[in-house]
C-alpha cells in the first residue's frame, strides 16, 4: 500500500462546543480519579474525536488511525464522550421548562410529524363553516381564531 495522506478538516461547530464537551470529559476523568498521563489522549482531542464521530459521521476505524490508538480505544473513548453527553442532557421536564421559558408556544418531543385533520373538525365552538370535510377552503387559523 502506497504512504497515506493527510490532510486537515474543519469541523462545522464553534470551540465552545469542543470546550464544553473537553469540560465534561475532563470533570468524569476527576470524578473517575484517573492520573494524568494515564490516558492516550488529552479531554480536547477525545472531545474532537466524539464530534467528527457525531458531525462527520466518521468511522471509528478512521478515528483510531488518526489519533494513533486501537480500535477498541476509540469505541471506548467514543462511548465514554456519549456517556458523559447523556448525563448532562436535561430531562424531559427540565426541557420543557427551558422550552416554556424561551417563549417556545410548541414543543416537538422527538420530531415525528403525524397526519392529522384536526383543525378541520367542528369543536363546540367553532365559527360556521368550520369542520367537516366540506370546509377544506377554509384555513386552520380561521377555524382556530
Amino acid at each position: 500500500m502506497p504512504d497515506p495522506v493527510s490532510y486537515t478538516a474543519t469541523l462545522p461547530i464553534g470551540e465552545s462546543t469542543t470546550a464544553y464537551l473537553s469540560g465534561l470529559l475532563d470533570a468524569e476523568r476527576r470524578r473517575r480519579r484517573t492520573r494524568r498521563g494515564r490516558r492516550a489522549l488529552g479531554s480536547w482531542r477525545h472531545a474532537v474525536l466524539v464530534l467528527r464521530w457525531f458531525l462527520d459521521a466518521t468511522r471509528v476505524a478512521q478515528l483510531a488511525t488518526d489519533n494513533q490508538i486501537s480500535s477498541s480505544t476509540a469505541y471506548r473513548y467514543l462511548h465514554e464522550g456519549i456517556d458523559v453527553l447523556a448525563a448532562a442532557a436535561p430531562g424531559l421536564h427540565g426541557a420543557l421548562l427551558a422550552a416554556r421559558s424561551a417563549g417556545h408556544p410548541h414543543v416537538g418531543l422527538d420530531g415525528t410529524l403525524i397526519r392529522t385533520d384536526r383543525s378541520r373538525a367542528a369543536g363546540p365552538t367553532a365559527p360556521p363553516g368550520c369542520g367537516g370535510r366540506a370546509s377544506t377552503t377554509i384555513t386552520a387559523e380561521t377555524c382556530r381564531s
